[in-house]
């Protein structure tokens, strides 16, 4: 392959996103664009709203450029990520091809400074890294934030059972918890319970909490909340019993990790702390016997 050729390959690679997304800004409907934002403005107007050009026009072509599925998956992992304030869907939506371009300008400096396949496919590499970068960190915030739960929810629950035998109702003791707890299943429970005093269904609002986290513990809790409610048993019942259950399981997790621990500790054991061993033991040994001369006749 010529350095032609990979100039040209580099180029394209800048080119190419750049054109699509013009294309997508000149294609976006700016009197519809322009006639929304008027109707948003008309029936609730904000101080300091954005302007039909600004940030507002960028965010739908950020938005049209994204299929609706994908979009939705994204949506499903920032919930699980609990939604950080500085990261709403539309700024990410926004980010993904601005740090796809960045990626793909850096592989080209990179490119025209050493053109070879390697540096062509480094380039390619960056740009994919770069657009699914947000993803990626989305993921592993919402991967801590549910392990983070899960081990919380054992304590949540007997909190929960000692203020329903207090005589606190079930949204009471889960707005007693929201008020104390600082964790991420407090916040889970303050929103539940946002979204029940603007109207929402108790069952509707269980559910999405249980969407919204992939801990299975939370999940079977919100299913024997919401089976509880339907057939009329008693909330102090269904909580002693999850209550018991959720720290039974807890145990069982803390057994599992104590037994992966030998073989966790074991590929440290074998490339760290016997090789020093053997140099302490056998060194001064080796060094009597080369002194002595028994090798060298």
């Amino acid at each position: 392959m010529g350095i032609e050729t990979l100039a040209w390959l580099a180029i394209l690679m800048v080119v190419l996103p750049l054109a699509f997304l013009v294309w997508g800004f000149v294609a976006v409907d700016r009197n519809e664009m322009v006639l929304i934002q008027r109707n948003l403005n008309r029936a609730a107007p904000t101080p300091g709203a954005e302007a039909p050009g600004g940030q507002s026009d960028f965010a739908a072509l950020a938005r049209r450029l994204t299929s609706g599925t994908y979009a939705a998956k994204l949506d499903r992992l920032l919930a699980r990520a609990g939604r950080p304030a500085a990261w709403p869907l539309e700024r990410v939506l926004v980010m993904k091809p601005l740090l796809g371009i960045a990626g793909a300008i850096i592989g080209l400096l990179l490119l025209f400074g050493n053109p070879s396949g390697t540096t062509l496919l480094l380039g390619a590499f960056l740009t994919v890294f770069g657009y699914f970068l947000p993803d990626l960190l989305a993921y592993n915030i919402g991967i801590k934030r549910q392990e983070a739960i899960q081990r919380e929810l054992p304590n949540i629950l007997d909190q929960l059972l000692i203020s329903v035998e207090a005589g606190l109702g079930l949204e009471g003791a889960m707005s007693r918890v929201a008020m104390n707890g600082t964790g991420p299943l407090a916040e889970e429970m303050s929103r539940t319970l946002q979204e029940m005093q603007v109207g929402r269904s108790r069952r509707d609002a269980y559910l999405a909490m249980a969407e919204r986290s992939s801990a299975d513990d939370l999940r079977s809790f919100v299913r024997a909340i919401v089976q509880a409610e339907k057939y009329g048993i008693g909330v102090a019942r269904v909580l002693r019993s999850q209550a018991a259950q959720m720290r039974v399981k807890r145990r069982q997790r803390a057994e599992e990790q104590a037994m992966k621990l030998p073989v966790k500790i074991l590929f440290p054991l074998l490339l760290f702390i016997f090789p020093a061993l053997f140099i302490v033991i056998l060194g001064p040994a080796v060094i009597n016997i080369v002194k002595s001369g028994v090798f060298g006749g």
